[in-house]
């Protein structure tokens, strides 16, 4: 009781520093007349959004709710709103960052052209989402454990089954893994509309202001002559920002539930063990908390303004020159040691006098090494993902100068990056698994999936730093202020970009380790079938199949809906273009307005199908084949699922890049020779903007842009969703099933 009420208590500090950061960017200037207005317009668009996307969450929450109250227990339907309630007011928060961070960003580039004073004002604005992420997600879960009373280490056997009373009827399942895993769901629905809605909103939106303003009239990158821009602007903050961080925070809180079914089963006849094992997780993810905060604020007091006397006068003292991402990966690397210290002192604290299995096979050590595999798999994971999406690496460098065979050469060629990039990452992955599993048992692969995002904070914080600084850059080129500007704002955005490849390269990574726990645990809470029966056999390997189908199926669902919405809002776009040539003069201002409201339509019409489906398909597929045809369904989708996500945001992240690649005027000209070709004068011959490669870049870039930002990142989510979903109503698939 005492561990859950110190978590509480370090998640109430953390809000308290929240706000805190939250207000000191509030104090800083937006700028010019112009800044203003636009950060006004993003965010008044943002706000609007999401207050129309919840008319739809609500209900869906409510009805969703109300089944599991009735059906399962009473109580589950009250953790799953807790859950939809604790993911909403953590993305709501991290979006109103973002929307007041972008602005001031630019401010900071504009006012004093530091790159340390920019970096500084744009991750304190990511700090806002990086924070409320781990904050809100355990606060939460530690008032279900404290409501539901926890583990009573009196009894004799903690049990994995009980009799529990829903309004209507009466099942068996342990009550408090019961409210665990509906808490964590609700955070997963919230977490899927946020993604499918923002990210058909932010993509559609983008591509068509690429396809328009870059191909068609040669406008440079965020021209605010194009309106279809400022609705993407807002796409960021609504899907980058906002639908991160409830994607993540559904990915950090599925983590320790994980740990708590699967110990529940591993340890259900021993009740003090249990307690222990239930514990050490909420230790981790507090103490990644406060490192986290500890990392994120290292690196904005380090870069803050500071005046000193130097001889006898007070004199501006601040560093000038410093690289982004080298402070991104300080803060990283201070939570990353700061969280391992937390962990191994937990471990010999709770596991070090007790009576421990014979899965532990390096005794208290054991969980420890478990959480830092994951650690250690997550940066490996983040490194592998670096190399094949930054353009520092040949993989990007080699899709840029593809650009110059053409279209067709391009999208080939990230197609191939793609696909190359999985099996590295899947290496770590399962290698990881093995690895955790035979120091610490099935116990040892939750808690390396928590190892993986123990300090999501950081993450999240440097995750969000992207897409303020990308709406930075919007700013500065739409209130056409000094070049020198966007030239700081270009340099975090790049590093922004790398660093959220990474998050999703992360996400999926944890996503693989949760998401195995929640099948391990699956097949503990039903009683089986006899393995050795061949229909049953067919019956697990036809859910395997139809898993991987329905993934498919979801992919093509969530790529149609982005691409009409896409070429909706070209030609509402190239409309306004057409019948006011003012517009494309700079002498009359585009309907804005117009644009976000159908960008908005799109999203809204298109969100609730695909959002449901990850609900929908295990129950249906329970009730009619049972629970060894939703084993298969979990395992197939599980596995397509991961090559998909990993393929879909490294070859999106490879197309991005590649185009800035070119827009830097980094693509040199080639002879016949192979060698780079020079001018009269001797200088390298750029190919930039505006030209047929940086062309072809783009169309390669509105390719990738559907699967980083709208499919790779829901694929995390819907597997999740399943395998909680079935977890939840694995006693009743037993029970009543068609065939």
């Amino acid at each position: 009781m005492t561990v859950f009420l110190v978590v509480i208590a370090i998640a109430l500090l953390t809000f308290v520093l929240l706000y805190r950061n939250f207000k000191d960017l509030k104090d800083h200037d937006e700028g010019t007349d112009d800044m203003k207005e636009l950060a006004q317009i993003i965010r008044d668009g943002a706000k609007t959004f999401i207050q129309r996307e919840y008319r739809v969450i609500i209900p869906t929450v409510v009805v969703v709710a109300l089944i599991y109250s009735f059906v399962m227990e009473w109580m589950s339907g009250l953790t799953f709103i807790l859950g939809a309630t604790m993911s909403s007011c953590a993305c709501i928060i991290g979006m109103r960052g973002g929307t007041y961070g972008n602005v001031r960003t630019a401010n900071a580039a504009r006012v004093t052209g530091a790159m340390s004073r920019t970096v500084r004002i744009a991750l304190m604005s990511g700090s806002i989402s990086g924070f409320a992420v781990p904050a809100f997600g355990l606060f939460g879960a530690c008032l279900v454990w404290l409501i539901s009373g926890g583990v009573d280490p009196s009894a004799e056997s903690a049990g994995i089954l009980s009799l529990i009373h829903g309004v209507s009827f009466d099942s068996t399942c342990n009550p408090l893994t019961m409210r665990m895993t509906t808490y964590s769901l609700g955070c997963s629905l919230v977490a899927m509309f946020n993604r499918v809605a923002g990210g058909n909103y932010t993509k559609a939106a983008d591509i068509s202001a690429d396809i328009v303003g870059k191909n068609v009239h040669n406008m440079p990158e965020d021209d605010s002559r194009m309106p279809n821009t400022i609705a993407d602007f807002i796409g960021d903050c609504v899907n980058d920002i906002a639908g991160n961080v409830s994607d993540l925070l559904e990915s950090f809180v599925a983590t320790p539930v994980a740990t708590i079914l699967i110990a529940s089963q591993v340890f259900g006849e021993d009740a003090e063990m249990l307690i222990k094992a239930c514990i050490y997780p909420f230790i981790l993810a507090g103490g990644g908390l406060l490192a986290s905060v500890l990392g994120v604020n290292f690196i904005i007091l380090k870069n803050r303004k500071q005046i000193r006397m130097v001889d006898g006068v007070e004199t501006e003292v601040s560093l000038e020159d410093v690289d982004p991402a080298e402070e991104l990966d300080s803060a990283t690397y201070v939570s990353a040691v700061a969280v391992a210290a937390v962990g191994l002192i937990a471990a010999r604290a709770i596991f070090g006098n007790a009576d421990l299995p014979d899965t532990f096979k390096l005794g208290w050590f054991s969980p420890w090494v478990a959480a830092m595999t994951g650690m250690v798999s997550s940066v490996a994971v983040g490194k592998l993902t670096e190399l094949y999406t930054s353009f520092k690496y040949r993989h990007v460098q080699s899709l840029a100068y593809m650009a110059t065979e053409g279209e067709a050469f391009v999208v080939t060629k990230g197609d191939a990056i793609g696909s190359r990039s999985v099996l590295a990452p899947v290496l770590v992955i399962v290698f990881s698994m093995i690895l955790s599993g035979t120091f610490c048992g099935a116990y040892g692969i939750a808690i390396a999936a928590l190892g993986m995002l123990s300090f999501v904070g950081t993450t999240v914080s440097i995750d969000a730093f992207g897409p303020v600084a990308d709406n930075a850059g919007g700013i500065a080129e739409s209130c056409h202020l000094d070049p020198e500007v966007r030239v700081i704002t270009d340099e975090l955005d790049a590093t922004g970009n790398t660093t959220a490849a990474i998050g999703k390269g992360n996400a999926i990574g944890a996503a693989a380790f949760a998401t195995v726990a929640l099948i391990m645990s699956y097949i503990g809470s039903y009683e089986h079938s006899d393995f050795t029966d061949p229909m049953v056999i067919v019956s697990v390997i036809g859910g395997a199949i139809i898993g991987g189908a329905l993934i498919e199926y979801f992919t093509a669902i969530l790529t149609d809906n982005t691409i009409k919405a896409a070429k909706s809002l070209a030609d509402a776009g190239e409309k306004q273009l057409r019948e006011n040539p003012a517009i494309l003069e700079g002498k009359a201002r585009p309907d804005y307005e117009s644009i976000i409201r159908k960008a908005s339509d799109a999203a809204l019409r298109h969100m609730l199908v695909p959002s449901v489906l990850a609900l929908a398909a295990p129950v249906v597929c329970g009730f009619l084949f049972g629970p060894e045809f939703v084993l298969g369904l979990l395992g197939g989708s599980t596995i397509v699922a991961i090559r998909g996500a990993l393929f879909m945001g490294n070859s999106g992240g490879a197309f991005d890049n590649a185009k800035k690649f070119i827009e830097a005027g980094m693509l040199k000209q080639m002879d016949e020779k192979g060698e780079l070709a020079k001018d009269s004068e001797g200088n390298h011959i750029v190919i930039g903007k505006g030209t047929a490669a940086h062309k072809a870049a783009v169309t390669g870039d509105t390719v990738g842009d559907t699967r980083k930002d709208v499919v790779g990142v829901a694929l995390d989510i819907f597997i999740k969703m399943m395998s909680t979903v079935s977890n939840t109503l694995a006693p009743l698939f037993n029970t009543y099933r068609l065939f």
